[in-house]
């Protein structure tokens, strides 16, 4: 019964700003870390932005790094990442990601998808 629930994802022109949302809902143990990764046609899936839940501690990819941020709302169980200075080469499917009684991340949203265009 433990789902994420994503939005914000849409079209934005290179340089603009989107910020994706994610929501674990139907929660019966507390995640350890929540993460954004993407995966761009033809290309393997990346890790973009992880937080943990008890200190929020983050770390980035160093494509993202100085353009996006990921925070969290421990009361709404909610993850965010803000994108600005958006690029072509972020477009991609972002799937947001946690990790429930597990060292991996086990648990995945749907996806939303970005584009960036030029």
């Amino acid at each position: 019964q433990v789902q994420l629930v994503e939005s914000g994802g849409g079209l934005v022109q290179a340089g603009g700003s989107l910020r994706l949302s994610c929501t674990a809902s139907g929660r019966t143990f507390s995640s350890y870390a929540m993460g954004w990764f993407r995966q761009a046609p033809g290309k393997e899936r990346e890790f973009v932005a992880t937080i943990t839940w008890i200190r929020g501690t983050t770390s980035y990819a160093d494509s993202v790094k100085g353009r996006f941020t990921i925070s969290r709302d421990n009361v709404k169980n909610t993850v965010y990442l803000q994108m600005n200075s958006l690029k072509p080469e972020d477009t991609a499917v972002y799937y947001c990601a946690a990790k429930v009684r597990s060292s991996a991340y086990n648990l995945w949203g749907q996806g939303t998808q970005v584009t960036v265009s030029s």
